[in-house]
């Protein structure tokens, strides 16, 4: 919002830096709004309609509201995402990777290592972020993406569990049933609103 260098400004102007090496906060954080970000973000919105206004207030605001952020309720957790060595940005490095190569096996060291962390502390800091581990957070992503994908092409399972990263449609089944509560020709046929009885068909 504000670049790293004015987060880091005002990290500085808090004069409470997280501690290093303190783990991992969690990935989601939820908590009332103040009124007083609530205003700044009101005034950000209301600058949309006044462009000659917006260039010289929006930075100001954005500040603003970053400021409220550091030094609110989540404080912890925002702060942590805007240090360059924190745990929460590793872990979104190895995120963003996984989520670029869902489709390709992967050993957790290699990701590890890309993370600029020890197996141990990624796989330890990667399960506090996501909740899950690093294979499964692929599988998640894997069997997601088959979905939207059977969505638009319900007569192709085998060749949408490989195109996801499966080599065994079997396994995908199952694994697709565990996670959505039916097969894949049956959702398929759910998603698209067709009568149960079709879902044979699909196969």
């Amino acid at each position: 919002m504000g670049g790293l260098s004015s987060f880091a400004e005002l990290l500085c102007a808090t004069g409470d830096l997280p501690p290093a090496g303190g783990g991992a906060p969690p990935a989601l954080a939820v908590s009332t709004a103040s009124g007083e970000l609530l205003d700044a973000v009101i005034r950000l919105l209301r600058l949309l309609e006044q462009p000659r206004d917006r260039a010289v207030l929006a930075p100001m605001i954005k500040r603003e509201i970053l400021w409220r952020l550091i030094t609110g309720e989540q404080g912890t957790v925002v702060r942590q995402l805007g240090l360059a060595d924190s745990s929460l940005t590793h872990i979104a490095r190895a995120v963003g990777w996984i989520r670029d190569h869902y489709t390709q096996a992967f050993r957790v060291q290699d990701v590890a290592q890309l993370s600029g962390m020890s197996v141990s502390a990624f796989y330890r800091n990667f399960q506090a972020v996501t909740a899950m581990s690093p294979i499964q957070f692929q599988k998640q992503i894997r069997l997601q993406q088959a979905r939207l994908l059977l969505a638009t092409h319900p007569n192709d399972v085998a060749g949408i569990s490989h195109r996801v990263g499966y080599d065994s449609p079997s396994q995908f089944s199952r694994e697709y049933r565990r996670q959505f509560g039916a097969p894949p020709s049956q959702d398929a046929a759910r998603l698209r609103g067709l009568p149960p009885g079709t879902a044979a068909a699909l196969v």
